[in-house]
């Protein structure tokens, strides 16, 4: 059966909040943090509007000699990893750094200083490229400066499952603990692509809304009849897991338990999820499985609801295939409506707002939510959230080459 496994402690950076009181706190409330673009001249592209970070000094968790090595996404899984350990209260010597790991999801990794290096090479010599882009744009240096930041020596490393990779990371973590490999996870996802590049790859492909340019805040609406796309985001979630018997050891505080995970490929398309669904309830069923759950054990769904034409329909007939008849009583939320779509880190940042859901006992809403598509005929939490009793939540996430990431957390009993 294995170890169970504990969540103690959670952090996250996002355009929402840069603690996760902050961004509970905006949940509840409804907030946007979607606006004009600022980091480039986004005036000649399609989409000009983006969830970026706010008002976030890298000098509150780095010094700046530190902080120089280092590019945004390590920035933000940094910060948000000082955030989970202090909360988990685990500092040096309350833990084996042989036995304590960091698995992070990271999507695409350090895009701007790309870009900076493939514009020292067209605009001035190959020799100008700067002597740290390798070491800062590499995906796995994410995770890797997490670990030389709490000296976690056991397992390091980083899953890029698109924009599952988050929930993947957290899943792969899980398991690890339940087998006996380490006895702490540091684990989340990251990702930095508000970017010339990140901002106009999407758009090419069409991905992105464009059609509210004017309107950011009214701008992600998943499962609105009028949805164009979804809106690029960026940040940081992570998350602490530990072993029940080495939290309870420590006299630590548990905030939530993880029970299951369910991972799957629909193995059909490079972009477009499976009509059907098909993976998605492969992963769904999976992780109630592994939980040892039935469907009418659930209570909340916090939904990838990207607000793209195709992944929303999509999703609500993988959830009703999923719940059968319980599908009609579940409440299903996407935050993204509130934080836009973080990619890499996407998972991570859902499944922190799942744990406070089971928390506080309150489903945050989808906001933007006026008109439902016809095929999206679920309780989507309507632009106002609710109080409830919360006692399991589900988390989904999916992503480009057809990636199914699940999460099944439960209220802690002892």
């Amino acid at each position: 059966m294995g170890k169970r496994v504990v969540i103690t402690g959670m952090g996250t950076v996002n355009s929402i909040g840069n603690t996760v009181p902050e961004f509970w706190t905006s949940l509840t409330e409804g907030k946007s943090g979607i606006g004009q673009i600022t980091r480039f001249d986004a005036s000649e592209y399609p989409a000009t509007i983006a969830a970026e970070i706010k008002d976030f000094d890298v000098r509150d968790y780095l010094d700046r000699r530190e902080a120089r090595k280092m590019e945004a996404f390590s920035h933000y899984a940094v910060a948000a990893s000082v955030q989970a350990m202090n909360e988990a209260g685990l500092s040096a010597g309350d833990y084996d750094p042989e036995m304590t790991g960091v698995v992070l999801g990271v999507g695409i990794g350090g895009f701007q200083t790309l870009e900076d290096a493939y514009e020292a090479i067209f605009t001035k010599a190959p020799d100008r490229v700067p002597p740290m882009t390798v070491p800062k744009f590499i995906s796995n240096i994410g995770p890797g400066n997490v670990a030389i930041t709490h000296n976690a020596q056991g397992v390091c490393s980083t899953i890029s499952t698109a924009c599952a990779s988050a929930t993947d990371a957290i899943g792969a973590s899980y398991r690890f603990i339940k087998d006996g490999i380490t006895d702490v996870m540091i684990t989340g996802g990251v990702e930095a692509c508000v970017t010339k590049l990140g901002v106009m790859g999407f758009c090419v492909i069409q991905a992105l809304s464009t059609r509210y340019n004017d309107r950011p805040t009214e701008s992600s609406r998943p499962f609105e009849k009028d949805r164009d796309g979804f809106v690029i985001g960026e940040g940081s979630g992570i998350l602490v897991l530990e072993s029940l018997d080495h939290a309870q050891v420590r006299g630590a505080k548990i905030l939530a338990e993880v029970v299951g995970n369910g991972i799957s490929c629909d193995a059909q398309h490079l972009t477009a999820p499976h009509s059907e669904g098909r993976g998605a309830v492969q992963a769904m069923k999976m992780a109630l499985r592994d939980a040892g759950l039935s469907p009418e054990d659930v209570d909340y769904v916090n939904a990838h609801g990207t607000s793209t034409p195709i992944n929303d329909p999509f999703e609500t007939r993988a959830i009703k295939t999923a719940f059968g008849d319980h599908a009609y009583k579940l409440k299903v939320s996407s935050t993204k409506s509130m934080h836009g779509h973080c990619i890499g880190a996407a998972g991570a940042v859902e499944a922190i707002a799942s744990v406070k859901a089971i928390n506080e006992n309150f489903v945050p809403p989808t906001i933007n939510h006026n008109e439902p598509d016809p095929e999206c005929d679920l309780d989507y939490i309507p632009n106002v959230g609710q109080k409830m009793e919360v006692n399991v939540a589900m988390s989904n996430s999916f992503g480009f080459g057809g990636h199914n990431g699940v999460l099944v957390l439960r209220k802690f009993e002892p």
